[in-house]
């Protein structure tokens, strides 16, 4: 008799249980809340199922927010939160800007915490002061995957704090305004503690700079910098504050139409970090203007005499300069035209099989107590692919294919 009371207290608590979790269902649908920890909030254009920034202020940190394919207006602020945003379907979502955002604004701000943005498209972001972003990062740690940035004044913006964090994997920066006088860039970087872009592509800049960084630490590794035949931007990257800087495996590449012969410029406005190194390791970098360009340019008399530099296994492609007037240690670079690569028509910038230059790198896995041997290559569109480990023998560029 006692056992079976028990199972009969059992089974009523189990039937009890299972009523009270219908009920939170219900409500959870009700409310527009997800069901239980760890389920999507999805949102859609027009605010169907839920509106984005409803669902930002209602998730909890962890969640994912899932944006259905379509058009979205308007503008959201993540502040302090560990969150993911994501797109879904092929096709990114749009965060469309249709207006003038204001003194300081973006499409998306997000401020302090831990932010993945993930396939997502940011378009058409104009400011009253001329400073509109498709991102805004102040503080904290955000990653940006998959994303891409057009027609921005500025792609995505990082405000001054040497505690930040910003990484770029995989995404798209292209199609600056043609302002006079504008100066926008694609990717504008203030003085955080890390930046690291990897396995994107920079394209179709005008006046401003494809990729500009002022971080004590900036990664720039197997990207496509590549500014188009006729490309008008200025500098392709600019460390300009100095610091720990590496830029490896990258194809840099200047337009006819240039503002400023420099390709990759360093301490432009000086010196803010106690450590400054630069690293031009694997780079592919082309002129495709008749005038002379200046490969690389560092500004020694404005971050000091103590700043080291290291330009190892670079293919040098078109007319101009590469270590007149620059510090540093040079080794294994390469001096080509277009005609020695196997088809730049096809953007197939690796040296053919039969390439004089084949071979001639040298060893770049011990610079500087450093190992920066390439373990990758730009694989188009965008990401990258592993080099098979253990090669012992190096061409310049950023291909070893």
């Amino acid at each position: 008799m006692q056992t079976g009371g028990r199972a009969r207290g059992i089974g009523g608590w189990r039937a009890w249980r299972t009523l009270r979790a219908a009920a939170v269902v219900t409500v959870a649908v009700v409310v527009g809340v997800p069901a239980w920890a760890g389920e999507p909030l999805v949102v859609g254009p027009g605010g169907t199922p839920m509106a984005l920034q409803d669902a930002v202020n209602q998730a909890r940190d962890g969640d994912t927010i899932e944006l259905l394919a379509g058009q979205y207006h308007g503008t959201v602020t993540i502040d302090h939160r560990r969150l993911t945003l994501r797109g879904l379907g092929g096709k990114p979502p749009l965060i469309q800007g249709d207006a003038k955002l204001g003194l300081g604004g973006a499409l998306f701000t997000v401020i302090g915490g831990e932010v993945t943005l993930e396939h997502l498209e940011f378009r058409g972001a104009r400011n009253l002061d001329g400073s509109g972003a498709g991102v805004r990062q102040v503080g904290g740690h955000l990653t940006v995957r998959r994303c891409s940035f057009f027609d921005n004044e500025h792609g995505l913006v990082a405000a001054n704090d040497a505690q930040a964090e910003l990484t770029v994997e995989d995404s798209v920066f292209g199609l600056a305004p043609h302002v006079v006088g504008g100066l926008y860039h694609l990717l504008n970087v203030g003085r955080i503690g890390k930046l690291s872009v990897t396995g994107s592509r920079f394209q179709q800049g005008f006046e401003g700079h494809l990729l500009r960084s002022r971080a004590r630490e900036s990664y720039i590794a197997y990207n496509f910098i590549h500014d188009g035949l006729r490309g008008g931007a200025s500098y392709e990257i600019e460390i300009a504050d100095g610091g720990l800087a590496t830029v490896l495996g990258n194809v840099i590449a200047q337009g006819s139409q240039r503002q400023n012969p420099v390709l990759v410029a360093y301490g432009t406005e000086g010196r803010a970090w106690p450590l400054n190194r630069l690293y031009l390791v694997n780079n592919t970098m082309i002129n495709y203007g008749w005038l002379p360009g200046w490969f690389l340019r560092v500004f020694e008399g404005r971050v000091g005499s103590d700043t080291k530099v290291y330009e190892i296994n670079n293919l040098i492609v078109g007319p101009g300069i590469f270590w007149f007037g620059a510090p540093g240690h040079f080794a294994g670079n390469r001096h080509a035209t277009l005609g020695m690569l196997r088809d730049p028509a096809t953007y197939a910038f690796e040296l053919p099989p039969d390439s004089i230059w084949r071979g001639s790198g040298v060893d770049p896995s011990h610079i500087d107590g450093r190992d920066l041997a390439p373990k990758a290559e730009f694989d188009w569109p965008i990401g990258i692919r592993p080099l098979k480990p253990g090669r012992t023998s190096w061409s310049p560029g950023a291909y070893q294919r």
